[in-house]
């Protein structure tokens, strides 16, 4: 068989918590204040953030067209002569193939013509300068070098002295690049921007270019947001740079195309937003290699000799970066928002717990400041919502003396100490609960009590304590109070010390020498009443009613005197009390086994 924390019918029940309802203006007004912003929260984040949409990112492809002609002045030598040439640059001077989404537009160059393979100096640096052969050193090869080295120093120019190399001379000159940029007039470039994108899990297909569009159109943030031509200085002004100093050296520009679709039928909405990134480095001013530049050749023959024109190429680098999202609605993902969101609401629970339990009782028993009349509320509020256990364990036991309003914990083993001297933590009285003393008859045939008798014992005044000192048997321990209480017969020292315990605290009279303990305790009419309620068949045999009855009068004493039952599970009784039940219900054989701890 399964066991029971297994059985089938622990898995099919329903388990629900219990709720405290306060009627509370102020903790009301609050919980319904923060209900509504969560309620006006979510719903603006599901309709501005359109959250009931099941959404997949863009899938696209790009091509573009620069358009533009620019007139670069040249400076060439020719037989030791150096004149101005005016040249005429169109797209396919201009504009380099780029794998993926970019485009290339040169915008600056240095040449290096009628280079041959060949013997030559380097250019002097500050590397390659030398002043014999030692210096230079044969085949070696360095990254920064135009060739290999031969192993010889030769003259260069004048005094100058580098090392010689093969490689294609005249090696290229270290120079800076022209300024202003010989193809600065590529600020009125254009470049058409053809973008197609998908979005496979919705079955949708579209483009920026839309039928009818103005071919004529030019790019304007407000004035033309959607047309796809844009023009390269009006790029550069968008991101607040200037489009002649980055002509100079070159840079990386990024173009942003961003898709938020909304392909719902009621509320259909696909267009892109344009916006533009600098991508490349443009504040630090003292890179190593700023901007942006490559080499490239253009070979002929002259004369069945294999010629170059070295260039060194400074441009801007188009990177176009297309992103974005296409939704449209899906019930499930509109539950799974709701359901989500639902948890918000339990911030109000939160917040007003915290303020019920923001509370210290000593400031409130003390304060006089009007906000303490606030913090006994909460205080009440907390007792009513809150319940505090300690862990069960062998060395808890509680203790409760007839003179004094507070039940006291003692949590520890007791060493060669009688209880009745331990001084333990005060815990306060749980409250009383009178609603079940009017269905327990307990006076079905004997006469209602006095008011007199009704009254619990309280500390006596200095004349009573004083006649009750008198009385006090002269046999009786020195720890007992109230003269009643007879020493421990356990053999144990830890057992005898759990026996040495007094119904009061100071001198007076004892507990069981009034009305109430002899009805609620040994009254044998009620014990047996309270033993047939919770078992009717129960066989009262002569051998086992005493026992039975003793018990039970343990029982009715501890929750008279502790009322919680987590605390009368560990309570210990007064000798005086233990041995008049005793005496009331004694066993046959005159042996008791004393308090046994449930755990």
């Amino acid at each position: 068989t399964m066991p029971a924390c297994c059985s089938w019918k622990d898995v099919l029940q329903y388990e629900t918590n219990k709720v405290t309802q306060i009627q509370s203006v102020n903790y009301g007004t609050i919980k319904w204040l923060l209900h509504m912003i969560v309620f006006s929260y979510v719903c603006f984040a599901l309709w501005s953030d359109r959250l009931y949409q099941r959404k997949e990112p863009v899938i696209s492809s790009v091509h573009t067209k620069v358009k533009g002609i620019a007139e670069v002045k040249e400076e060439i030598t020719e037989n030791g002569v150096r004149k101005a040439v005016w040249s005429i640059f169109d797209t396919a001077d201009y504009t380099f193939p780029l794998q993926g989404n970019s485009f290339f537009v040169m915008t600056n160059f240095l040449k290096t013509q009628g280079q041959v393979q060949g013997l030559c100096p380097e250019y002097p640096t500050r590397r390659t300068l030398c002043s014999n052969d030692r210096n230079c050193k044969k085949g070696g090869m360095d990254p920064q070098s135009k060739g290999v080295q031969t192993g010889r120093c030769v003259q260069y120019k004048g005094n100058q002295k580098t090392c010689e190399v093969s490689a294609w001379c005249p090696v290229e000159a270290v120079e800076e690049a022209p300024r202003p940029a010989l193809l600065n007039s590529a600020e009125n470039f254009t470049v058409l921007i053809k973008n197609n994108i998908h979005f496979p899990g919705h079955n949708y297909t579209t483009r920026n270019i839309y039928p009818g569009l103005n071919t004529t159109c030019t790019f304007h943030k407000t004035r033309d947001p959607q047309c796809p031509i844009f023009r390269l200085g009006d790029i550069f002004r968008e991101t607040g740079d200037n489009f002649s100093d980055v002509a100079v050296q070159g840079g990386i520009m990024g173009i942003e195309i961003y898709w938020d679709c909304t392909l719902d039928s009621w509320f259909h909405r696909c267009r892109p937003k344009y916006s533009f990134r600098r991508l490349d480095d443009k504040t630090n001013k003292a890179a190593p290699y700023p901007g942006y530049n490559f080499r490239h050749a253009k070979y002929y023959k002259e004369s069945n000799i294999e010629k170059r024109t070295l260039i060194k190429v400074f441009g801007i680098r188009f990177d176009i970066l297309v992103f974005g999202t296409g939704g449209k609605f899906d019930i499930i993902q509109l539950i799974v928002y709701i359901g989500s969101t639902l948890s918000y609401f339990g911030l109000a629970t939160v917040f007003i717990d915290f303020l019920i339990n923001t509370y210290s009782t000593e400031c409130c028993g003390k304060c006089v400041h009007p906000y303490c009349k606030r913090c006994r509320v909460n205080e009440y509020y907390y007792k009513k919502k809150c319940e505090t256990i300690v862990e069960p364990k062998a060395t808890l036991k509680y203790v409760s003396f007839v003179d004094e309003p507070y039940i006291r914990m003692v949590d520890r083993q007791l060493l060669g100490k009688s209880l009745q001297n331990i001084k333990g933590k005060e815990v306060p009285r749980p409250p009383k609960d009178f609603t079940d003393l009017s269905k327990l008859h307990l006076s079905l045939y004997e006469p209602p009590p006095t008011p007199d008798q009704l009254l619990e014992m309280q500390p006596l005044n200095e004349e009573v304590i004083s006649r009750s000192s008198d009385s006090r048997s002269r046999d009786s321990p020195s720890w007992c109070q109230c003269g009643n209480c007879l020493p421990s017969q356990l053999p144990i020292q830890t057992s005898r010390c759990l026996e040495e315990l007094c119904c009061r605290k100071k001198p007076g009279a004892c507990i069981t020498t009034s009305d109430l303990f002899q009805k609620l305790v040994l009254s044998r009419h009620n014990l047996q009443f309270l033993l047939l309620y919770q078992e009717p068949l129960l066989a009262l045999d002569p051998e086992s009613t005493n026992s039975q009855l003793r018990h039970c009068a343990y029982r009715c004493y501890t929750t008279w005197r502790f009322g919680s039952q987590d605390m009368a599970d560990f309570a210990i009784l007064p000798s005086c009390c233990r041995w008049r039940i005793r005496t009331e219900f004694p066993t046959s054989k005159g042996q008791y086994s004393g308090f046994k701890s449930p755990y």
